[in-house]
């Protein structure tokens, strides 16, 4: 089968500019919206997209900041890139192509987006798949050495403007390979290389940059904020969520996924850990479409 093949390239025109997805899979079916994480685009899923293709109408955008969706200077307190604000549009990109209820699954940063989306717009969501992370206030609260080792990028990335744009900058498809290539469990073998073709065009700009930094620095501020008003109030992700995350990655290395989500969902949880680094999407994705397909088909 053919790259993306039966699954057709589009633009919305949201508030915020002109967002990039693909659409594809069986019209009628329940609808699954699929979000990508850092540093990657939609085209993590293609894998996994293909294999659900038959049995679920699938969306595939480009988050605020990443791919060819929009890029907007950061501003002073990095709300035009909280999570709240990445959930909004994907809930308006949504609501133009008419879904009402979808099932939701997010990598890495889309999964702190499904996060907030899964708590701020409950009753759109038939189910929620959260692929290696803990909650943002949990990973913050509970950083020790060994987090900040592994993941250095949490605090290079929300230095202030314009150092780590600059920094990366530098030799910014030397910095995407490290981290494409450093959290897998093969290197770059993972990849297609399509994908890795679409990474390195998206990534090479200097608003691309920009847009990736304030991202982490919104989750190192404004999205604590709302994560902790939300757990001030007793607020708790309310449908049924599954939680992956990979054996040889640092979530399983030095957190608790499933009492930690377990701790933030009125709804069951389950879960397990797979045998593979972070890119589980494209590492493993049999066994997420598998899980995956579990879940939905009892909606």
């Amino acid at each position: 089968m053919g790259w993306f093949e039966g699954f057709e390239k589009c633009t919305a025109d949201l508030g915020a500019g002109s967002f990039r997805y693909r659409r594809g899979g069986k019209r009628g079916a329940p609808t699954l919206l699929l979000l990508h994480g850092f540093p990657q685009t939609h085209v993590i899923w293609h894998r996994v997209a293909t294999a659900l293709s038959d049995d679920f109408e699938l969306i595939l955008p480009d988050l605020r900041g990443y791919g060819d969706s929009p890029k907007p200077k950061g501003l002073s307190d990095h709300s035009n890139y909280s999570k709240r604000v990445m959930a909004t549009d994907m809930v308006e990109l949504m609501d133009r192509l008419g879904v009402t209820e979808f099932g939701l699954i997010g990598h890495d940063r889309g999964a702190r987006v499904a996060h907030r989306l899964a708590l701020d717009h409950a009753s759109r969501l038939t189910g929620l798949v959260l692929i290696d992370i803990v909650p943002t206030l949990d990973m913050y609260a509970m950083t020790d050495r060994r987090f900040a080792e592994a993941y250095y990028h949490w605090f290079h990335l929300i230095q202030p403007n314009p150092l780590p744009e600059r920094m990366i900058g530098g030799d910014p498809l030397s910095y995407l390979h490290a981290k494409l290539g450093g959290w897998g469990a093969g290197g770059l073998s993972h990849i297609e290389p399509e994908a890795l073709a679409d990474y390195e065009r998206c990534f090479d700009s200097a608003a691309s940059i920009h847009a990736l930094c304030e991202d982490y620095r919104a989750a190192a501020t404004i999205d604590l904020e709302h994560d902790a008003a939300s757990r001030e109030v007793g607020e708790k992700i309310t449908c049924d969520t599954h939680v992956l995350w990979g054996k040889q990655g640092v979530i399983d290395a030095l957190f608790d996924p499933l009492n930690l989500w377990q701790a933030q969902c009125a709804g069951k949880v389950t879960g397990t850990a797979l045998p593979c680094g972070h890119f589980i999407p494209e590492e493993a994705p049999s066994k997420i479409s598998d899980a995956i397909r579990r879940l939905f088909s009892k909606t």
